[in-house]
């Protein structure tokens, strides 16, 4: 019998480092990683998206349309994933539909490929101009059904998205698994029901190793069903992160699977992680032990650490885990919205607000408002109708598709913000203040030099040679040039 082919898409160049370093890797970084990536033969390599813009922007002053470019030029083999959340696109603002329609085409011609859109309501609606506005260019779109825990988030509910999800004309499908839930328990159902509506569309697996279960759950969905599967180099793999690229390989294959993946340059590019995350002082992925309060409040690892430390120079970090408790009854009370951005932001902050104030509810963010009205999309379960009112203090709800309720905004752009070089110095003012926008203008390109290239190999040796678990004699072996 045929081994079942099962693909890889890895995500080591931006979900990996967005989980375990806050974005907080340049493009200079990935000058010595990425062409050995392309060489390992994975179906797609993940580069932007979720915080990606928001960090190079903001804070590495690097123009995320230009490391696209760059990085397209390094990677000739394996198609760029670029990952948008729907009419959000990059941030957490709504767009317009023309603002959506020119971001698909300047995504295109900046060298990427692969569209890897999600809703984070799974609210279709949202999807339809993202989805159309990609294969209208030609780009190859693996949509998302995000998943979660609810009383109304049924196996039904995942096959009834995926058929209003393939209707739109995807590629693929992925189950979007941002605060790593999947059970292995739970995935011998879902997975089934899904791929039943998929038909020949390959699904694939995104999932977190928060719980520490996303390892394990990877192996048993590709028995049910799963043919690809989003990894990372294994320095950069666990915690928040992806499962490990080489182990989940080596266990596919041991379970009788065939993954076209080259181990060797997935291993050349863990050592140049190792030396990375050494020399700027970052952290590497480890395996977290089981926590079965997480999937009551279900927040991302990231958000959690944050929170504390913005709690503690108030002086109230002792309240964290009253906090999260909160947030588990905040995210009940709204009718069960998935916990990835923006909406683990929304029901974070009321969880905070009802903790520390007065009453529960008495403050109100104009963001938790505008959710319960329906201004974001779909609202998955019911909200108590007293609580309803309080929120919205008698203003009426929409059941609008929530970009018709937005004007053209091409035009306000230009006008108020312009004129630009390039459409892609319009989106970004779209997308960014005038004050964010300057700042990355004034800083200049992108810098693609980084000293692992020129690094001697003695100190390379010496530098890697102090983190442990290091196998030295293999890498020395490995090791004759650096370049």
């Amino acid at each position: 019998m045929k081994k079942r082919t099962i693909q890889l898409v890895d995500v080591t160049l931006r979900d990996a480092p967005q989980c375990l370093w806050a974005t907080r890797i340049t493009t200079a970084m990935m000058a010595d990683l990425a062409p050995r990536l392309d060489r390992a033969g994975f179906e797609a390599i993940d580069l932007a998206g979720g915080a990606v813009f928001d960090v190079c922007v903001r804070y590495l002053r690097e123009d995320p349309w230009e490391r696209m470019r760059i990085l397209s030029g390094w990677v000739k083999k394996t198609p760029l994933i670029v990952m948008t959340r729907s009419q959000s696109l990059f941030t957490f603002e709504f767009f317009p539909d023309d603002i959506v329609e020119l971001t698909a085409e300047r995504i295109f011609a900046n060298g990427i490929r692969y569209h890897t859109p999600y809703d984070a309501l799974n609210d279709m609606r949202n999807m339809i101009v993202p989805v159309r506005a990609a294969k209208k260019v030609g780009l190859y779109t693996a949509g998302g059904v995000v998943y979660t825990l609810s009383p109304v988030h049924t196996d039904e509910y995942y096959a009834r998205k995926t058929k209003e999800l393939i209707k739109l004309g995807v590629d693929a499908i992925y189950i979007k698994d941002a605060s790593g839930l999947l059970t292995p328990e739970r995935a011998k159902t879902l997975v089934p029901a899904i791929k039943k509506v998929c038909g020949r569309l390959p699904l694939h697996l995104h999932s977190h190793c928060l719980t520490g279960l996303a390892p394990y759950t990877a192996c048993r969905a590709i028995e049910l069903g799963v043919d690809v599967v989003h990894t990372a180099t294994s320095p950069l793999a666990n915690g928040a992160s992806h499962p490990a690229t080489e182990w989940f390989t080596r266990n596919a294959r041991r379970a009788g699977f065939d993954v076209p993946v080259d181990l060797a340059p997935v291993e050349e590019v863990a050592e140049r992680l190792r030396y990375i995350a050494k020399r700027e002082d970052k952290p590497l992925g480890q395996i977290v032990e089981y926590d079965e309060f997480h999937y009551e409040h279900q927040m991302p690892g990231g958000m959690i650490s944050n929170l504390k430390s913005q709690l503690t120079p108030l002086g109230l970090a002792h309240r964290l885990p009253e906090v999260l408790e909160e947030a588990a009854r905040v995210r009940c009370d709204l009718g069960y919205p998935i916990i990835v951005s923006p909406f683990a932001q929304f029901v974070m902050t009321q969880a905070v607000l009802n903790v520390m104030g007065k009453e529960r509810y008495a403050t109100v963010p104009d963001e938790v408002r505008k959710y319960v009205l329906g201004y974001y999309g779909e609202i998955a379960g019911p909200i108590d109708p007293n609580l309803f009112d309080r929120i919205t203090q008698g203003a009426e709800p929409t059941k609008a598709r929530p970009g018709d309720l937005l004007e053209p905004g091409i035009p306000r752009v230009r006008r108020e913000r312009g004129p630009f070089a390039s459409d892609d110095d319009l989106l970004l003012a779209a997308f960014y203040s005038d004050k964010e926008y300057k700042a990355l203008k004034a800083a200049g390109p992108i810098n693609t030099n980084y000293p692992l290239a020129s690094t001697p190999l003695v100190t390379l040796l010496k530098e890697v040679a102090l983190r442990p678990g290091i196998r030295s004699f293999h890498f020395i072996q490995r090791s004759k040039t650096i370049a």
